[in-house]
């Protein structure tokens, strides 16, 4: 994803030219990549005016509801004090060129937003490349992946693989950063998706095995059972992971190690999850002590939001991060 710091009107441009450059990237006509600058250019404002310091993120998605440009606005602001009337429709966010958070919202075929007092704002907005097909229900699962600030390699990388049963995920952190960490997670995915239909023990004795010509890193491999109502996992390293359910947070336990190069044994550990938990992988560019404690009906938002939140309020500043959130049955 593009990560643009947004403190002043002049990097309200940058924002908006970064977001209509990955739409035509992805084929967005002319009318189409102007609604996604429209709601860039509304979002980045709002930060500007009422979440300084705040960032904006524009990445591309594909899942179950369809693809298309995915925007996240997020900021450490004051909060709105009245959200009902910020999304009224005109009601406007402080002299952008549309109408508010309410236009974002009617021009975007899927939106969400949470915001405290004192806490800050996150909004989503994802506008889909093809506006004639009827989403697929809920997504099931969504990301938040940005790489070291200055760098434009990610060392980061992540995958989930629907199955007849639930789904299996990944999370790749490649030892350090740039374009060395990069390419060890992108043949980790490869080995990911060749390996997939095994077991995540093997799954991941597949990539150790076949990470030795890289420099490695840590990697979690998770599978949801929905008849069992279990997640397994098996992890070399610090991607960690924790399986949420309401107000409870189990976190998973990933053995030492770097993938390729050190790992003792390589071990599945079970949890139990149900379908409407949530479970949330965290490369170790997010600090292990992250919760959704001050975010009370967070975790009944948009995936793609609470991904967002986490790397908003615990993202550390040294290295590429990485949060996958993933339900178990969005059903």
């Amino acid at each position: 994803m593009h990560r643009i710091t947004v403190t002043e009107a002049s990097q309200v441009a940058e924002a908006r030219r970064r977001a209509v450059a990955v739409a035509q990237g992805i084929g967005f006509d002319e009318t189409a990549a102007g609604r996604v600058a429209l709601v860039v250019t509304e979002l980045a404002t709002n930060v500007v005016k009422y979440g300084v310091p705040g960032e904006v993120l524009v990445g591309t998605y594909e899942d179950g509801t369809g693809s298309g440009v995915e925007i996240l606005a997020l900021d450490k602001g004051n909060g709105f004090q009245d959200l009902g009337l910020a999304l009224r429709d005109g009601h406007s966010t402080g002299g952008s060129a549309g109408e508010g958070l309410g236009a974002v919202r009617r021009l975007s075929d899927a939106f969400d937003i949470v915001s405290r007092p004192g806490l800050g704002t996150a909004v989503l907005a994802r506008l889909s490349i093809d506006r004639t097909r009827t989403p697929d229900g809920v997504p099931g699962f969504g990301a938040v992946t940005v790489p070291l600030k200055g760098e434009t390699a990610n060392g980061d990388a992540y995958a989930v693989r629907e199955r007849d049963d639930g789904w299996t995920a990944i999370v790749s952190d490649g030892l350090g950063h740039g374009p060395e960490a990069a390419k060890a997670s992108e043949e980790a995915l490869k080995l990911f998706r060749r390996h997939r239909d095994e077991p995540p023990a093997a799954i991941l004795a597949a990539i150790h095995a076949g990470l030795s010509h890289t420099r490695g890193g840590a990697i979690s491999v998770a599978r949801y059972a929905r008849d069992r109502a279990t997640l397994a996992l098996a992890g070399i390293g610090n991607v960690a992971g924790a399986v949420v359910s309401g107000a409870a947070m189990k976190r998973t336990v990933s053995l030492a190690g770097t993938a390729g190069h050190a790992a003792r044994r390589i071990q599945e550990f079970e949890y139990p999850m149900q379908a409407r938990d949530l479970f949330v992988l965290c490369s170790d560019g997010i600090a292990t002590g992250w919760s959704l404690d001050a975010h009370p009906g967070l975790a009944g938002a948009h995936p793609t939001l609470v991904a967002g939140v986490i790397l908003r309020d615990f993202a550390r500043a040294r290295d590429d991060a990485t949060v996958l959130v993933v339900r178990g049955d969005p059903a």
